[in-house]
């Protein structure tokens, strides 16, 4: 008889690359309300929340941003935002 209950047994744990950790944050405007989106080292979008939301107070304590993602490092990463928003945007780089 079996032990298994009729339930199959997991497969085995398949070992790959875990994701880089997020080295950006922008607060940027998005039609109206404030989000917070990080970024990896190659600007790829990785999570996007609210900035109000108490993660990010968490995330940003000590650090200064650097104002405006209006350089051309961002143009893809921030394509759907207007140059305004860009401008205001606040920059963070995260201690990874």
């Amino acid at each position: 008889m079996s032990e298994d209950y009729g339930m199959e047994s997991p497969g085995p744990h398949r070992h790959t690359q875990h994701q880089a950790p997020a080295r950006y944050l922008i607060v940027i405007d998005a039609a109206g309300s404030m989000v917070a989106r990080l970024f990896l080292v190659t600007r790829e979008q990785v999570a996007e929340f609210d900035a109000s939301a108490e993660e990010v107070a968490v995330m940003l304590k000590g650090l200064a941003p650097a104002a405006g993602a209006d350089g051309a490092e961002w143009d893809r990463a921030l394509q759907g935002h207007s140059a305004a928003e860009r401008r205001a945007a606040d920059v963070y780089t995260l201690d990874v």
